[in-house]
């Protein structure tokens, strides 16, 4: 990774800190240079004045000799007729620095540039009248103009400081920005290692501070015990899916060699019999197993407007019961889902309450305020409140399940569930005065209701 790549960030925000303060720091200059011409265009206008004025006065009494005047002072004065009567040595044969004529007892100024009197250079220019016994005279004076930077002494100083100002600004928000983005630097290091060396047991540091770094670590860390819960229920899954299907596989492998040991005693009936159960339980595991994978990966069946009462209804009247099955099932009862999972939610449900049942399963159906409620019963031995939500994981077989049905594989509560909550609904185990029930909740499909006055629902369905 290249240096810029690395510290792109750092660079980007102490470049634009830069521009930002350059920006400032040029604004602010124009304004002092502006200001700071102003007053010194102010400053030498005045002084102009003041010298009118003094000269206007001694021109009273006599007009003096301006040849020998200071370098950098331009003077002319005219008599009332117009006429030069005197000026400065370098404007004695020049025309009239100016064309003001202000009032008599008035002045004018105006900024003469690039002129006859004045090329290539600009000018201040006063035209001041004053009165002496023969009329009104006219004193003309120009000093040079204030340059656009005014002096070294102001603008040297004010780049220097911006100059300065900008470093400062810039060197000020990289180390600030560097500092904030520590956090961030050893969370992409542990992060990084954790890519590297696959082990999610590690966690990024939490900075000390309650700000949007310490939220993104926690929500890391979080992602990260996520994924760990994954990975080990992933190798729990194929650990319990590979002791699970090596039992079958075994059973058949001895079966075979029991029977090859001596061809022609062995008991082929036998033998199949066993060998046709063993592969029963590896296709009901396959398909237990292929659908949790469908399940965890989101692939869920096409939905559609379904009549969940008579779907129950038909399940169970096709159903070859090992016990007395009861039910009781409200009309009419409306969902959205996919029938093939439904129907396997159901009998998965069914299977658990006939092997733990002593003698009777009970179903009920009922609807209440847009809820779908399917209580599954049995009056068998019951589930320890303990062991209530640890039944819904895969490949958890209490010791009284393992004793009623030893082929059982573990996954079918689990996968009820997993269907239930892609419906949008909830399966619990919940009490029951006798035996286990297990409570399926799923929302009612939006219909619009009928008139008032229509017939009634009807009577539920009794058995």
């Amino acid at each position: 990774m290249s240096w810029w790549h690395r510290y792109s960030i750092r660079c980007r925000l102490a470049v634009v800190a830069g521009a930002v303060t350059a920006l400032l720091c040029t604004a602010m200059a124009v304004f002092i240079v502006v200001m700071g011409r102003q007053a010194a265009i102010d400053y030498r206008t005045d002084q102009l004045f003041t010298g009118a004025v003094n000269l206007g006065a001694q021109m009273r009494q006599r007009v003096p000799d301006l040849t020998e005047s200071g370098p950098g002072q331009a003077i002319q004065v005219f008599n009332p007729v117009g006429i030069m009567v005197t000026a400065t040595r370098d404007m004695s044969r020049k025309p009239p620095m100016t064309n003001l004529r202000p009032d008599p007892d008035a002045y004018a100024t105006t900024t003469s540039c690039d002129t006859r009197v004045f090329p290539d250079r600009c000018m201040i220019v006063l035209a001041y009248p004053f009165h002496r016994e023969d009329g009104v005279w006219q004193l003309n004076m120009a000093v040079p103009d204030v340059p656009w930077y005014v002096g070294s002494e102001l603008i040297i100083p004010l780049a220097i400081g911006c100059v300065l100002l900008v470093a400062v600004a810039v060197a000020g928000s990289y180390r600030i920005v560097g500092k904030t983005l520590q956090p961030v630097d050893a969370i992409s290091g542990n992060l990084a290692h954790i890519t590297t060396s696959g082990d999610l047991r590690h966690r990024v540091p939490v900075p000390k501070y309650r700000d949007e770094l310490r939220t993104l670590a926690e929500t890391a860390n979080r992602a990260l015990e996520r994924a760990q819960t994954a990975v080990d229920q992933q190798l729990r899954f194929a650990s319990d899916a590979s002791h699970d299907l090596r039992s079958p596989l075994t059973a058949i492998r001895i079966r075979i060699e029991e029977a090859l040991i001596d061809p022609h005693q062995a008991d082929w009936q036998r033998t199949a019999d066993a060998l046709l159960d063993s592969v029963e339980r590896m296709q009901a595991l396959i398909r237990d197993l292929l659908q949790e994978a469908r399940l965890d990966a989101g692939v869920t069946g096409r939905h559609e407007p379904i009549d969940f009462t008579e779907l129950v209804a038909g399940d169970l009247e096709r159903r070859m019961a090992k016990t007395d099955l009861c039910h009781r099932l409200t009309p009419g009862v409306m969902v959205d889902g996919s029938r093939i999972e439904l129907s396997r939610l159901l009998n998965n449900l069914l299977d658990n309450a006939e092997r733990h049942a002593a003698s009777a399963v009970t179903v009920i159906l009922t609807l209440d305020a847009g809820v779908v409620t399917l209580e599954v019963s049995d009056d068998g031995e019951g589930i320890a409140p303990e062991h209530r939500e640890a039944i819904f994981q895969r490949f958890t077989r209490l010791e009284a399940s393992r004793a009623r049905d030893p082929g059982g594989t573990g996954l079918g509560l689990p996968i009820a569930r997993q269907i239930a909550q892609a419906h949008g609904g909830t399966l619990t185990a919940q009490d029951s005065p006798r035996g286990a029930r297990f409570v399926l909740r799923l929302p009612e499909r939006a219909t619009p209701r009928p008139p008032s006055g229509s017939a009634d629902r009807g009577a539920p369905w009794d058995l």
